[in-house]
């Protein structure tokens, strides 16, 4: 290939990165909103197919060959497609996870054959023969980032699975061991770009950061309740891109570094946004472990009285409201409830009734999974709304139907300083004239809290798995 056309190639390489990160902010630009959802995806379906194909087109990539390349992706399309097929909505928030996990060991392992094999990145200095520095800072800072997001999420992906308890785990003088282990991370991070030889106890300090970070990435998620989940998926995202940044740094791949800086930068964001909307510290968050260290997980008290009763009275005061506004959780995606909870808010507005959808930031376990789940019914868009927009109307609403949802409607949150939820704003049903509250028992939410709404004198509580008792309710309707 002539220097011309060497050239010329160059630069058709770059209008397509270029291209491919338009596409990509197109697709966060889509995905902020469940109306252009569908498109967002699409961009950015078509950003990396073509991301992809002028990475291929490469000619040192043709020097290598072209076979194990295709072979990867057909086994990784052919994984992701079975795996997309076969996972419930309920299950995304820890398939979410798990891929985070991967996108960081991914980026742990390049950076370890760069520095087992810097000839091989290209990245040695030719006057000294060791790995320049630029490269050693990068390759540092992409290992110990995306170390600690693929233990982070691993930690995250048990807790969601439900194979670790969703409750802190406090451990003593936790702070303080993550701070020493910060610092020794930082410290290696130091001796490792001053010095390339730098060792420790023989081992040099590249493997001594490496493997810090996997055990800091584990206590800082650790001490993280159920209810707070949400904010440790964003956040998690956010280290992901981070972690892919560095990979492109390490490998000199434009669209990698792009892409990797939107998920990140936009992952932060998110991450900060719902801080705010949950009354936490963004600072502690990255810190790990936020809420009260004393605060206990409650049981249920079962010995106190509550108001049961049945789909044929629920459906009773359903259809003589004037207003109702549905509040739907967890529960409500484990059911399965939410094309029934449609069928149920049709007969109900052609009763006449207005009905309205209330979302929690953190309702369910990530980000959108309720708005998810309701778009997938074909809920109206215009109904739905978020906690700011309308927490004020459940005063003047007639029913509050919750839906399996229990953290994100739970009054200690205001009221008791010793709850691990205390701080986090709620949607403030209990002032609803009745609260008909579908669960299947009295038993805590996932942040391991009692509800006090259970107890309230306006409170019904619908006993009983919450599709069913949806259709039931629905049949009572008609």
């Amino acid at each position: 290939m002539s220097a011309m056309q060497s050239q010329a190639f160059i630069d058709a390489t770059a209008l397509a990165y270029l291209a491919a990160a338009v596409l990509f902010i197109l697709a966060l630009r889509g995905l902020s909103s469940p109306e252009t959802a569908r498109r967002g995806n699409l961009a950015g379906m078509l950003g990396m197919l073509l991301a992809v194909a002028a990475t291929i087109a490469q000619p040192a990539i043709f020097a290598h060959g072209l076979l194990p390349i295709f072979a990867a992706i057909a086994a990784g399309g052919v994984v992701g497609l079975v795996i997309a097929r076969r996972i419930p909505m309920t299950a995304m928030p820890q398939l979410v996870a798990a891929f985070h996990s991967l996108v960081g060991l991914a980026a742990v392992l390049v950076a370890s054959a760069a520095f087992l094999h810097p000839a091989s990145f290209g990245i040695l200095d030719a006057a000294t023969g060791e790995i320049i520095t630029a490269s050693r800072i990068e390759m540092s800072l992409g290992s110990a980032i995306g170390a600690i997001t693929f233990s982070g999420s691993v930690i995250a992906f048990l807790k969601l699975q439900g194979l670790m308890s969703g409750a802190p785990i406090l451990l003593p003088r936790r702070h303080l061991i993550n701070l020493l282990l910060a610092l020794f991370i930082i410290a290696g991070i130091v001796a490792f770009v001053g010095n390339e030889q730098a060792a420790l106890a023989g081992i040099p300090a590249f493997w001594w950061v490496t493997a810090g970070s996997f055990v800091i990435g584990f206590l800082l998620i650790i001490p993280i309740g159920g209810a707070d989940m949400p904010v440790v998926i964003s956040m998690l995202n956010s280290y992901s891109g981070w972690a892919a940044a560095g990979i492109g740094f390490t490998l000199g791949n434009t669209a990698l570094i792009v892409t990797g800086a939107l998920v990140g930068s936009s992952g932060a964001i998110l991450s900060y946004i719902m801080c705010k909307g949950m009354n936490r510290s963004f600072l502690s968050v990255i810190a790990g472990g936020f809420g009260g260290e004393d605060a206990a997980a409650a049981t249920a008290r079962a010995d106190r009285p509550v108001k049961a009763g049945s789909a044929e009275d629920a459906a009773f005061i359903l259809k003589n409201a004037g207003s109702v506004i549905v509040v739907p959780g967890y529960g409500m995606a484990v059911a399965q409830a939410q094309h029934a909870l449609r069928e149920m808010a049709d007969l109900l507005k052609k009763e006449g009734v207005s009905v309205k959808y209330a979302i929690h930031p953190v309702a369910g376990r990530m980000p959108g999974h309720m708005n998810v789940l309701l778009a997938e019914a074909n809920v109206p868009y215009d109904e739905v709304y978020e906690l700011e927009d309308i927490n004020n109307e459940f005063a003047q609403t007639d029913v509050a139907f919750v839906i399996g949802a229990n953290d994100v409607t739970n009054p200690a949150a205001k009221t008791d300083p010793s709850s691990p939820i205390y701080g986090m704003p709620v949607l403030d049903v209990g002032k609803a004239k009745t609260v008909l509250f579908v669960k299947r028992s009295l038993s805590p939410g996932y942040a391991g809290v009692d509800n006090p709404l259970f107890y309230q004198e306006n409170t019904m509580m619908l006993f009983g798995d919450a599709k069913k008792m949806v259709e039931e309710i629905v049949k009572n309707l008609d």
